[in-house]
């Protein structure tokens, strides 16, 4: 067996660390926010059931090579990517693969923290009462008149990032770490007290039937799309978040084990948040496919009517900021290594670069919801074009090329030294990954550039 590489930037303490930072990278607005406003757009049970397709034949065989890419280099991807392609007898082409990741999670993250922005806004607005005893009608008029105000948005989105960059510029163990190690249990124990409240609601049959009785005649081929976009935005797959973790990741880990723990507890959370979203919208005459404002007019009624809704909406938002905390980190991350490692800066430095370039894109998208909302390319705003940029174009494309190169260019037996799994398992995870998986996203790919 070849000496492991270190990593120049640290290492987790345990491998129980590692699962727990990679969730927190994953698990994060896209399951709290994201999947249940595209879930209601898409006709619910049947978007579903594609979407866990999704994760487990197409997004879990990818993390799995992305976690062994990044443990096998031990650097930033586009370093990472240059030297196993070097080590194989690649092209050291494979380099763009890391770079279109880390572009990915750069552009994400200039739109994340907008949406993040708006989390922490309502930590401030449902401590202030304001909506006790809200109905759906003013809970969309409080939001509405929240995205016409640039500059109030703007501030959120900048003290989010400062915040993001605060925690990256302790580095491995004194800031990435340390983030992560309480916030997603508590997001996980809020989130099973809201399905609670769902109970109460007498519409949560409703929800459930809608969010898991498959209804095909709603389906469309664009649902195919987004829902494998989302399995690798979810899943923070193809954007450099999840090779950059898996580089810290401790040689004795497990990465197949970590792989499936990951994937199985941000699925949970998504579906949790489905399950205590859809009742609360059905109950108070809301509409499924609200869009982006999904969460910010449904869970402020729900709060609003029980009892200690303030208290603890307001740990709800505090924690959903949190999560997406965790998972903002892990986006901006390989930028930041990349700076150390080829520009020589200092690691806060390097955080200032990456922060102020992020935040500067992401003004773009604070102006998308008002001042720029009559500004549209191929019918999206900045927000969506952005959007629709990344989880279904370059995230698609990022798992493809992973697969591909861990699939038919890597040496096997590197390969199967690093992922350590026995027998029929790993010959089983290896034709996923090198037919199944290029011929589903090669597919879906195809479709998106129709859609253009």
């Amino acid at each position: 067996m070849a000496q492991p590489r270190v990593s120049r930037h640290g290492e987790w303490s345990s491998r129980w660390v590692f699962i727990l930072a990679a969730t927190g990278s994953a698990v994060g607005l896209g399951n709290i926010w994201k999947f249940p406003y595209i879930t209601g757009e898409h006709g619910g049970g049947a978007f579903v059931l594609i979407y866990l397709l999704c994760v487990a034949l197409v997004g879990l065989p990818v993390m799995m090579a992305e976690i062994l890419l990044g443990r096998r280099g031990r650097q930033s991807p586009m370093n990472t990517m240059r030297l196993l392609a070097e080590e194989a007898g690649a092209s050291p082409r494979w380099a763009w693969v890391g770079w279109c990741g880390v572009l990915a999670g750069f552009l994400i993250l200039s739109y994340y923290s907008v949406i993040a922005g708006w989390a922490l806004a309502y930590v401030v607005r449902m401590a202030s009462g304001i909506f006790i005893g809200a109905d759906g009608q003013l809970a969309q008029a409080v939001f509405e008149r929240f995205l016409a105000d640039p500059e109030a948005v703007l501030g959120w989105h900048t003290l989010f990032m400062v915040m993001t960059m605060v925690v990256v510029a302790r580095g491995v163990r004194g800031g990435l770490e340390q983030a992560v190690r309480l916030l997603m249990p508590a997001l996980f124990l809020l989130l099973l007290l809201l399905v609670g409240y769902a109970m109460t609601t007498g519409a949560f049959d409703q929800g459930l039937r809608f969010l898991f009785n498959p209804d095909f005649s709603r389906l469309d081929p664009a649902a195919v799309l987004v829902a494998m976009g989302h399995a690798f935005f979810t899943l923070s797959l193809g954007m450099g978040a999840i090779m950059i973790y898996g580089s810290y990741m401790p040689q004795r880990a497990s990465i197949a084990g970590a792989s499936l723990a990951i994937a199985v507890a941000d699925t949970l959370v998504a579906l949790l948040a489905g399950m205590a979203i859809f009742p609360v919208v059905y109950a108070n005459g809301l509409e499924p496919g609200a869009g982006p404002g999904l969460l910010f007019q449904t869970l402020p009624v729900a709060f609003g009517q029980m009892p200690a809704g303030v208290l603890f909406g307001t740990l709800f938002f505090v924690l959903v900021v949190f999560a997406a905390w965790t998972s903002a980190i892990s986006l901006i991350e390989p930028a930041v290594t990349w700076l150390v490692e080829n520009r020589g800066v200092r690691r806060l430095t390097a955080c200032l670069w990456a922060g102020v370039a992020t935040w500067l894109l992401g003004i773009g998208t604070v102006l998308s919801f008002n001042l720029w909302k009559e500004f549209t390319l191929f019918g999206l705003n900045f927000f969506g074009l952005l959007d629709f940029l990344t989880a279904n174009l370059m995230l698609p494309l990022g798992g493809l090329a992973i697969a591909l190169f861990v699939g038919w260019v890597m040496r096997e037996r590197d390969v199967a030294e690093e992922l350590a799994l026995k027998g029929g398992l790993y010959r089983l995870w290896r034709w996923v990954l090198r037919y199944v998986t290029p011929v589903a996203v090669g597919i879906v790919f195809l479709h998106s550039v129709e859609l253009i």
